[in-house]
């Protein structure tokens, strides 16, 4: 039985050896008895010169107040994800969220086990961010106001169907007040530029707009982002003004917000009400004056219904709700997106791309945009990468091949008041194109013999083209 033991023992010891997180083991006594690879990376030392020795002697920038094992041996409590900052023996500065449970052996604490996410990386990123960020904060006001982020106006938003429409006439109405706005919309539709479009068209365009991404930021990392630090509120913690004194006077924009943690929800919406804020570790508050919109990817009633937004900061925010349409349902803006973004990629590629032709545009407005205007865009920078750059028509063998192949079919117009019998039949529109293709490649073909460059030249279209095209139709050589 021992001998299994021992067998079992080194299994065990071998798995934490190899995994992706940070493991240290410690006795009552702070001496380190395990200590993995991972660790071991994420500390930047070698395991030789941790096991065995204290604790305190490797890390002398924590004390009984701001190690997690520490309170975890003096408690016998479990820290979960808990943020923590040290400077190890050679001056090396890290960050890691920490989960630390006490060992326990016939009710008496023998250790402790820590396991460690290394965000060291993320946390001197959002440092860089935030510097940059209160430098403008504290910036003369003149500077400010060439500062803001927001670059879109209402002028730069591409569409002429009616919900569409309609949801820009809502959002023009919003931008003469400061109430807070919701926006709603699959990822991709243009949420963050109606945003900005609402800040440059009210009274606060000349001041800051900054825009956070809840869901690109550990939840252990955003209460400090958002609120800002005080000095000492944890090791390594400074004086920094968090994105609602900087947006003071301004605009504040939460995108995704249903990814932030019900408790920086519940001091979100503190900050709402009252208009105060406290930085983390700090004692004096402060007064501000910011606008915020917010935005969600997912229904704010499925949010709600799953228990990933708090419905009082759902009623509160809610004061202005807009609801951007799926790409899909806004299939007759499909022309005017494409040429803005071909205005867009013949001025990167130095082309002269004057359309579609009417097969390529069928198989766009056929397709059924999971990714939305962002991927549209994307199809088309895709489109300009295959294309030689003598070419002046998008053909439908230049788009990306995964539109060509599993396509939804979509109705062409999105008017809910259209014709159905029209509907019908444009929603064949790419099969008849392609028979039509067909037939006339057929009959060219016929015409010059079955002479591949001849019938290129007379059709219009480049050899490799046309060779596309047979191979696609399944067109034969002459019998």
């Amino acid at each position: 039985m021992s001998e299994q033991n021992d067998h079992g023992s080194k299994y065990f010891e071998q798995m934490l050896t190899i995994i992706d997180v940070g493991v240290h083991l410690i006795d009552n006594k702070g001496i380190t008895i395990f200590y993995n690879e991972k660790m071991a990376e994420t500390d930047g030392l070698k395991k030789e010169q941790v096991v065995g020795k204290n604790f305190f002697d490797l890390f002398p920038s924590l004390t009984n107040e701001t190690s997690t094992f520490m309170k975890v041996l003096q408690t016998g409590n479990d820290i979960r994800e808990k943020i923590q900052t040290y400077v190890n023996v050679t001056g090396k500065r890290i960050t890691t969220i920490n989960s630390t449970y006490p060992l326990l052996e016939d009710g008496e604490i023998i250790g402790a086990l820590e396991v460690a996410k290394d965000i060291t990386s993320i946390v001197h990123l959002h440092d860089q961010i935030l510097d940059l960020r209160h430098q403008i904060f504290e910036s003369p006001s003149k500077d400010k106001k060439n500062a803001s982020a927001a670059r879109f106006h209402f002028s730069d938003l591409i569409g002429q169907s009616e919900s569409f429409l309609q949801t820009i006439a809502f959002a023009k109405k919003a931008s003469r007040t400061s109430s807070p706005v919701l926006i709603s919309g699959p990822t991709g539709t243009g949420k963050e530029l109606f945003a900005q479009s609402i800040h440059n068209a009210g009274a606060r365009r000349n001041r800051l707009f900054i825009a956070q991404n809840c869901a690109a930021v550990p939840n252990e990392l955003m209460e400090g982002i958002m609120f800002g630090t005080a000095r000492g509120a944890f090791t390594g913690a400074i004086d920094r003004a968090g994105l609602f004194e900087q947006a003071n006077g301004g605009t504040l924009f939460l995108d995704e917000l249903n990814s932030l943690d019900l408790f920086l929800q519940a001091k979100l919406l503190r900050v709402l009400q009252d208009g105060i804020v406290r930085r983390v570790g700090g004692t004096q508050e402060q007064q501000v004056d910011v606008r915020i919109i917010t935005a969600m990817n997912i229904d704010p009633k499925e949010a709600l219904a799953t228990g990933v937004l708090r419905s009082d900061l759902y009623y509160r925010l809610n004061v202005v709700n807009l609801h951007l349409p799926p790409l899909t349902h806004r299939i007759d803006d499909i022309p005017l997106l494409t040429s803005h973004f071909i205005d867009k990629f013949n001025h990167l590629f130095g082309m002269k791309v004057m359309g579609l032709s009417p097969s390529a545009l069928a198989v766009l407005a056929n397709y059924h945009w999971p990714g939305n205007i962002r991927e549209l865009s994307h199809a088309i920078e895709s489109t300009y990468n295959m294309m030689e750059l003598e070419c002046e028509k998008i053909e439908d063998h230049h788009l990306p091949a995964y539109l060509l192949g599993d396509v939804i079919p979509t109705p062409l117009r999105s008017n809910p008041r259209s014709d159905p019998i029209e509907e019908i039949s444009t929603s064949r529109l790419t099969d008849k194109v392609r028979q039509l293709e067909k037939e006339t490649i057929t009959n060219a073909l016929a015409s010059h013999q079955y002479n591949i460059t001849l019938t290129a030249q007379a059709l219009g279209i480049k050899r490799q083209a046309l060779q596309y095209k047979l191979n696609r139709y399944g067109i034969g050589r002459k019998p």
